[in-house]
Protein backbone atom coordinates (compact mmCIF):
# COMPACT_ATOMS: atom_id res chain seq x y z
CA UNK A 1 0.00 0.00 0.00
CA UNK A 2 2.78 2.40 0.95
CA UNK A 3 4.63 1.47 -2.23
CA UNK A 4 1.53 2.26 -4.36
CA UNK A 5 0.97 5.60 -2.62
CA UNK A 6 4.62 6.55 -3.15
CA UNK A 7 4.45 5.60 -6.82
CA UNK A 8 1.25 7.63 -7.24
CA UNK A 9 2.86 10.66 -5.58
CA UNK A 10 5.89 10.43 -7.88
CA UNK A 11 3.62 10.17 -10.90
CA UNK A 12 1.62 13.23 -9.83
CA UNK A 13 4.78 15.25 -9.22
CA UNK A 14 6.17 14.32 -12.63
CA UNK A 15 2.94 15.18 -14.44
CA UNK A 16 2.49 18.49 -12.62
CA UNK A 17 6.10 19.58 -13.22
CA UNK A 18 5.84 18.72 -16.93
CA UNK A 19 2.57 20.63 -17.12
CA UNK A 20 4.14 23.63 -15.39
CA UNK A 21 7.03 23.59 -17.87
CA UNK A 22 4.62 23.39 -20.82
CA UNK A 23 2.54 26.28 -19.49
CA UNK A 24 5.65 28.38 -18.86
CA UNK A 25 6.97 27.79 -22.42
CA UNK A 26 3.67 28.75 -24.02
CA UNK A 27 3.65 32.54 -23.97
CA UNK A 28 0.63 32.89 -26.22
CA UNK A 29 -1.29 30.33 -28.23
CA UNK A 30 -0.82 30.71 -31.99
CA UNK A 31 -3.53 32.70 -33.67
CA UNK A 32 -5.17 31.16 -36.67
CA UNK A 33 -5.78 34.65 -38.05
CA UNK A 34 -2.04 35.36 -38.18
CA UNK A 35 -1.52 32.69 -40.83
CA UNK A 36 2.19 32.88 -40.04
CA UNK A 37 2.58 36.67 -40.36
CA UNK A 38 3.08 37.15 -36.60
CA UNK A 39 1.38 35.38 -33.71
CA UNK A 40 2.00 38.25 -31.29
CA UNK A 41 -0.01 40.61 -33.52
CA UNK A 42 -3.73 41.06 -32.95
CA UNK A 43 -5.39 40.42 -36.31
CA UNK A 44 -8.89 41.36 -37.39
CA UNK A 45 -10.93 38.84 -39.32
CA UNK A 46 -12.58 40.94 -42.02
CA UNK A 47 -12.00 44.15 -43.94
CA UNK A 48 -15.16 45.65 -42.46
CA UNK A 49 -13.98 44.82 -38.93
CA UNK A 50 -10.61 46.40 -39.75
CA UNK A 51 -12.26 49.61 -40.96
CA UNK A 52 -14.37 49.76 -37.80
CA UNK A 53 -11.35 49.35 -35.52
CA UNK A 54 -9.24 51.80 -37.56
CA UNK A 55 -11.85 54.52 -37.17
CA UNK A 56 -12.52 53.70 -33.51
CA UNK A 57 -8.84 53.54 -32.45
CA UNK A 58 -7.55 56.25 -34.82
CA UNK A 59 -4.93 53.81 -36.12
CA UNK A 60 -4.22 52.97 -39.75
CA UNK A 61 -5.33 49.63 -41.15
CA UNK A 62 -2.64 47.59 -42.88
CA UNK A 63 -4.07 45.09 -45.38
CA UNK A 64 -1.86 42.26 -46.62
CA UNK A 65 -3.21 40.35 -49.62
CA UNK A 66 -1.54 36.96 -50.07
CA UNK A 67 -2.08 33.34 -51.07
CA UNK A 68 -0.88 30.22 -49.26
CA UNK A 69 0.55 28.61 -52.38
CA UNK A 70 2.39 31.72 -53.62
CA UNK A 71 6.17 31.38 -53.24
CA UNK A 72 6.63 35.17 -53.18
CA UNK A 73 4.03 35.52 -50.43
CA UNK A 74 5.70 32.75 -48.42
CA UNK A 75 9.11 34.41 -48.71
CA UNK A 76 7.72 37.79 -47.64
CA UNK A 77 5.72 36.27 -44.78
CA UNK A 78 8.81 34.52 -43.40
CA UNK A 79 10.85 37.73 -43.29
CA UNK A 80 7.89 39.84 -42.11
CA UNK A 81 7.37 37.49 -39.15
CA UNK A 82 11.09 37.62 -38.22
CA UNK A 83 11.44 41.42 -38.41
CA UNK A 84 11.17 42.74 -34.85
CA UNK A 85 10.56 46.37 -35.84
CA UNK A 86 7.70 45.45 -38.18
CA UNK A 87 6.19 43.08 -35.63
CA UNK A 88 6.31 45.73 -32.90
CA UNK A 89 4.77 48.47 -35.07
CA UNK A 90 2.14 46.07 -36.39
CA UNK A 91 1.12 45.09 -32.85
CA UNK A 92 1.17 48.55 -31.31
CA UNK A 93 0.41 51.09 -34.04
CA UNK A 94 -1.78 49.40 -36.65
CA UNK A 95 -4.97 47.48 -37.11
CA UNK A 96 -3.79 44.39 -38.98
CA UNK A 97 -5.57 42.25 -41.56
CA UNK A 98 -4.22 39.58 -43.86
CA UNK A 99 -6.49 38.33 -46.61
CA UNK A 100 -6.33 35.37 -48.94
CA UNK A 101 -9.22 36.72 -51.02
CA UNK A 102 -10.13 40.03 -52.58
CA UNK A 103 -12.37 42.53 -50.84
CA UNK A 104 -15.31 44.27 -52.44
CA UNK A 105 -13.47 47.60 -52.05
CA UNK A 106 -11.94 48.18 -55.49
CA UNK A 107 -9.78 50.94 -53.96
CA UNK A 108 -7.61 48.15 -52.52
CA UNK A 109 -6.60 47.05 -56.04
CA UNK A 110 -5.89 50.31 -57.90
CA UNK A 111 -3.32 48.68 -60.18
CA UNK A 112 -4.63 45.12 -60.26
CA UNK A 113 -5.29 42.08 -58.11
CA UNK A 114 -1.89 40.51 -57.46
CA UNK A 115 -0.13 39.08 -54.44
CA UNK A 116 1.64 39.86 -52.27
CA UNK A 117 0.09 43.32 -52.01
CA UNK A 118 0.18 45.57 -48.95
CA UNK A 119 -2.03 48.62 -48.68
CA UNK A 120 -2.76 51.13 -45.94
CA UNK A 121 -6.12 52.66 -45.00
CA UNK A 122 -6.14 55.68 -42.70
CA UNK A 123 -8.68 56.16 -39.87
CA UNK A 124 -10.80 58.42 -42.10
CA UNK A 125 -11.25 55.21 -44.16
CA UNK A 126 -9.24 56.59 -47.09
CA UNK A 127 -7.13 54.02 -48.93
CA UNK A 128 -3.62 55.50 -49.11
CA UNK A 129 -2.79 54.76 -52.73
CA UNK A 130 0.11 57.22 -52.35
CA UNK A 131 2.07 54.81 -50.11
CA UNK A 132 3.79 52.55 -52.62
CA UNK A 133 6.68 50.13 -52.86
CA UNK A 134 9.56 50.21 -55.33
CA UNK A 135 8.05 48.52 -58.38
CA UNK A 136 6.33 50.54 -61.11
CA UNK A 137 4.43 47.55 -62.53
CA UNK A 138 3.08 46.45 -59.13
CA UNK A 139 2.99 49.47 -56.89
CA UNK A 140 2.02 47.77 -53.63
CA UNK A 141 4.12 44.64 -53.69
CA UNK A 142 7.14 44.02 -51.48
CA UNK A 143 9.85 41.40 -51.58
CA UNK A 144 11.86 40.28 -48.53
CA UNK A 145 14.67 42.68 -49.48
CA UNK A 146 12.12 45.53 -49.46
CA UNK A 147 11.34 45.30 -45.74
CA UNK A 148 13.28 48.51 -44.92
CA UNK A 149 11.01 50.29 -47.42
CA UNK A 150 7.96 48.68 -45.82
CA UNK A 151 9.11 49.95 -42.41
CA UNK A 152 9.48 53.43 -43.91
CA UNK A 153 6.00 53.19 -45.43
CA UNK A 154 4.53 52.09 -42.11
CA UNK A 155 6.14 55.12 -40.47
CA UNK A 156 4.82 57.30 -43.30
CA UNK A 157 1.28 56.02 -42.69
CA UNK A 158 1.65 56.92 -39.01
CA UNK A 159 3.04 60.39 -39.80
CA UNK A 160 0.15 61.12 -42.16
CA UNK A 161 -2.31 60.44 -39.34
CA UNK A 162 -0.38 62.63 -36.94
CA UNK A 163 -0.32 65.50 -39.42
CA UNK A 164 -4.11 65.26 -39.83
CA UNK A 165 -4.77 65.55 -36.09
Amino acid sequence: MLHSALALCLLLITVSSNLAIAIKKEERPPQTLSRGWGDAITWVQTYEEGLFHARKSNKPLMVIHHLEDCQYCQALKKEFAKNKEIQEMAQNDFIMLNLMHETTDKNLSPDGQYVPRIMFVDPSLTVRADITGRYSNRLYTYEPRDLPMLVDNMKKALRLIQSEL
